[in-house]
């Protein structure tokens, strides 16, 4: 299949700036500063990210920033935000993918291209591995993974092996959590991810498919 990619570029999506850039010039700006603190975050860590730090880097007055992102707990947000768009984006190709094409081997395909992402994402790891996420973060963080809990629900549906009902939901949430667990956990211990770790994940989620898919059989 053709790889999916989670893409370049900072989001604005729900997060809330103290003004929203409406203008093609003010959307440059804000990337702009973004992609600052991007890189402050991957060289230096989530506690390195004040806006006076930021604005240095991105070569704009604070006053600049101020307009966008008052606080590192809104510059956390807004990158946060950004992750989490690119990382359904992903998940988005993946279903479409799924509609179209027959997958040996599911699991392989979703961990795999997730490992991938994880690779190239260096901020998103920065981050999350970081101490510095705020509330409106995690909460966030938490409905990013319902929507993705939904992604594999319908990656289930659109491959033909599971019945759309309560229990395919509770069962896509529970392995995007488990996926999510192993996966952080495998890139805390390498930077391309234990790929060991990484296999005993595929085989626990493959076992666990086959069950949802017996469950589906069984009706």
């Amino acid at each position: 299949m053709a790889q999916p990619t989670a893409g370049t570029g900072g989001t604005t999506g729900g997060t809330p700036l103290r003004r929203t850039p409406r203008q093609a010039r003010s959307k440059a700006r804000l990337a702009l500063l973004l992609e600052a603190a991007e890189r402050i975050l991957v060289a230096e860590g989530v506690e390195a990210l004040t806006t006076t730090r930021v604005a240095a880097e991105a070569k704009v007055s604070v006053g600049s920033l101020y307009q966008y992102l008052p606080d590192r707990g809104a510059i956390i947000d807004a990158l946060a935000t950004g992750y989490f768009a690119r990382l359904e984006a992903v998940m988005d190709d993946l279903v479409r993918a799924a509609s179209q094409e027959r997958w040996d081997d599911p699991v392989g395909v979703l961990v795999d291209t997730y490992a991938r992402v994880y690779r190239t994402e260096h901020g998103f790891r920065a981050l999350w591995f970081g101490s510095g996420l705020t509330e409106r973060t995690r909460a966030a963080d938490r409905e990013h993974k319902h929507r993705m809990a939904d992604g594999i629900r319908r990656v289930l549906l659109a491959l033909g092996v599971a019945r759309d009902d309560e229990a395919l939901t509770r069962a896509a949430t529970a392995a995007i959590l488990t996926a999510d667990a192993l996966a952080q956990e495998a890139f805390r211990r390498a930077p391309e991810g234990d790929a060991a770790l990484l296999d005993e994940a595929k085989t626990m989620l493959r076992g666990y498919l086959t069950e949802i898919a017996a469950r589906y059989e069984a009706r």
